[in-house]
């Protein structure tokens, strides 16, 4: 999630480079982001259905979709387009483009098939591009990004099929965990991992990958070897990767590490949740396994990348401020309250206030950092504030 061709680059603090981007193809750059933005916005809509919270009737239907609309509707999209502007190839923003279309047909209520149709072109150009960064620069961190767009193809197949959501979030899943994975593998590189490192590093990618891939005939099982993975990942991003160093250091170096750190402390949750309750379709399990993997992990990657993945893709700073603290702590200290509360202890109250409190955090960090790009571009622009 860096916005960069494989091997060009340097660590995650990771600013992004500046140049020039034509006012046509930026245009289709913003476009594509709002098709995203569109999904997020019905998809947190749809949280809200699924919570209990008052809502008018015509989103009643956004609650069934939500997981859709933010997996493959807004990160698909994200990702996709973060990809095709690394390429830089005209027709791989048709990937973006095919799974924003996914994630609009779900908002206008048409069945999970017809959207998993576009969701599966998307996922298919999405390996494409793969494919392409492939024959610039064959690498292991390019193959496991490639095996994430592979479980975002076959999610998608699923979903065409008619397989119910509850049995294609662990391949949504293992999209989004491949896919930083292998990003956060290429930047250890600096650290000159050894040889037996990166091996227990592709075992460990191994595991989750077989069990994910082994739910499809026998979820039980697949599922509890796919959290054994996951756990196995999450331990070593948390003692291998950048941010051990990174940590240390200060202003967005640090908060970015912060992120990503305690994305794989809920990486691990979410693994041994998987390993402990196996398979569930409905309930507080179900909702402790999935949001501690979604919202723990892939929503803090969100907030730790975004000072580089907007820059990256529209060439807007972003500049860092500590306000950005306050969304993520509200962001795991609400989801603390859901699944300990709420899922564990069933309590319904802190259940609901957990949920909406992280609907809250995400929208006071998109509020903040759309705050602080504007305000970067008065100050570049001569612009005095108001």
């Amino acid at each position: 999630m860096s916005g960069r061709a494989p091997g060009g680059g340097g660590p995650g603090a990771e600013a992004a480079g500046g140049g020039g981007v034509a006012p046509s193809c930026l245009a289709s750059r913003v476009g594509l982001l709002l098709l995203g933005a569109g999904a997020l916005l019905a998809g947190l809509t749809g949280s809200l259905v699924l919570l209990g919270v008052p809502m008018p009737p015509e989103t009643a239907g956004l609650g069934a979709t939500h997981g859709l609309l933010m997996t493959l509707g807004f990160l698909g999209t994200l990702i996709a387009l973060e990809r095709a502007v690394a390429l830089g190839r005209g027709w791989a923003y048709l990937a973006p483009l095919a799974a924003g279309l996914g994630g609009l047909l779900l908002v206008f209520g048409k069945e999970l098939p017809v959207a998993g149709i576009a969701f599966a072109a998307a996922g298919v150009l999405l390996v494409a591009i793969y494919v392409a960064f492939d024959r610039i620069d064959r690498s292991l961190h390019g193959s496991i990004q490639a095996a994430g767009a592979v479980a975002w193809l076959i999610g998608a197949l699923l979903l065409v099929a008619g397989r119910p959501v509850p049995t294609i979030a662990p391949w949504l899943g293992a999209f989004l965990v491949l896919t930083v994975a292998g990003e956060r593998l290429e930047l250890s590189r600096i650290l000159r991992p050894t040889t037996a490192i990166r091996r227990i590093f592709v075992a460990v990618a191994g595991v989750f990958i077989a069990g994910v891939t082994l739910t499809i005939v026998a979820p039980d099982p697949g599922l509890r070897i796919a959290g054994a993975g996951l756990i196995g990942l999450a331990v070593w991003l948390g003692r291998n990767d950048l941010t051990r160093r990174t940590v240390r250091a200060t202003g967005v170096t640090r908060y970015i590490a912060v992120c990503l750190l305690l994305g794989y402390a809920w990486m691990a949750v979410a693994g041994a949740w998987w390993v402990a309750a196996g398979p569930v379709a409905a309930g507080p399990e179900y909702d402790a396994q999935l949001h501690a993997l979604f919202l723990g992990f892939v929503i803090s990657m969100v907030f730790g990348h975004a000072p580089v993945i907007l820059p990256a893709v529209l060439r807007v700073p972003l500049p860092y401020h500590p306000v950005l603290y306050l969304p993520l702590a509200l962001l795991h200290g609400a989801l603390v309250l859901r699944i300990l509360l709420g899922d564990l202890l069933r309590s319904g109250a802190a259940f609901q206030l957990g949920g909406v409190l992280n609907v809250a955090a995400l929208l006071l960090f998109l509020g903040m950092a759309a705050m602080l790009a504007v305000r970067s571009g008065r100050a570049r622009r001569g612009v005095p504030r108001r």
